[in-house]
């Protein structure tokens, strides 16, 4: 599992992105883009509310170990307890199982414009509540992102035939899942959030979000349900692992280090990554429109992040 520096003494955005808070954005993209090929593995046989809880599970009870194993410190009192328990029910429990329902009445590429405007609740709610500024070189570098997402996948945001009522129930899912993320990601960043072991913090949030889960599971799902075969439990490691106990680590250093905001353009890359991996992996076809979205987030990219808000 990669490891890092403490960074919660760092005021957000006060250092801007180091070479190695470049490094855990990278990292962090190419993590979370290539769920979107593991994902297939999990649905069929086991119901989403299932997939969620053992994702969740098993990430936290992997953080546990590792802050064991490297001595980092597990202690929080009740506040922190608190903490930890709102972080999870935000960020492990609602965003998590909205977006997937999302993803039953609208397209993935739909979802994938919802969590690109991710930067806007962070940006404004880190403004409000941190006092983070947010500057007009950010704006426009968001707003390129933005609208660079919207080009790429314009083939779904327009394909016809789509049931209305569908896309609106499937938007209001994916929006109000990222809102939740945004309420997640911008606790990290305050001073309560700064104040927690951030490996420690995060995996008694994990570990909180997985019971969450597995209570919800239940009452939506009935007795638990387990795909044995190796693509699903696979798929469930590398979700699990690497695409929870390791990303949101880095994710949320990057959090600490430069604030949600410009933290949340890893929303603007991951389809990026996503739509790269598919190329390789299931031979997909890059129109125009999205090759001139492509490079337009890349632009609203350095825009955004070479920016002092």
């Amino acid at each position: 599992m990669v490891m890092h520096a403490p960074v919660s003494n760092v005021r957000p955005d006060a250092t801007g992105f180091t070479p190695r808070m470049l490094v855990y954005f990278a990292i962090v993209t190419l993590i979370w883009g290539s769920t979107w090929l593991v994902i297939k593995t999990q649905l069929g046989v086991v119901p989403t509310s299932w997939s969620v809880a053992w994702r969740f599970l098993l990430g936290g009870g992997v953080m546990m170990v590792m802050c064991l194993v490297r001595g980092k410190s597990l202690w929080l009192d009740w506040r922190g307890h608190g903490f930890a328990l709102i972080v999870a029910v935000m960020q492990f429990s609602l965003n998590f199982n909205l977006v997937y329902r999302a993803e039953e009445h609208v397209t993935s590429g739909l979802v994938a414009l919802s969590f690109a405007l991710l930067m806007v609740p962070n940006a404004l709610l880190g403004s409000v509540f941190l006092g983070i500024k947010v500057t007009p070189r950010f704006l426009l570098g968001g707003a390129m992102g933005i609208a660079g997402v919207g080009m790429m996948f314009a083939r779904d945001v327009m394909a016809p035939g789509l049931d209305g009522s569908e896309v609106v129930l499937g938007l209001a899912l994916a929006v109000a899942g990222v809102l939740c993320a945004s309420v997640g990601n911008v606790m990290q960043a305050s001073p309560a959030g700064r104040a927690l072991p951030l490996e420690g913090g995060l995996a008694w949030s994990m570990l909180y979000g997985g019971i969450i889960n597995t209570v919800a599971a239940l009452v939506i799902s009935g007795a638990p349900v387990i795909d044995w075969s190796p693509a699903y439990l696979a798929g469930l490691a590398y979700l699990g692992i690497v695409a929870s106990a390791v990303a949101f680590s880095l994710y949320y250093a990057l959090i600490r280090a430069v604030g949600p905001g410009k933290a949340a353009y890893t929303g603007v890359v991951v389809p990026l990554v996503a739509m790269a991996l598919s190329t390789m992996f299931e031979g997909y076809v890059w129109s125009g429109m999205a090759v001139a979205g492509g490079a337009l987030a890349m632009v609203g990219l350095v825009v955004a992040l070479r920016s002092r808000g």
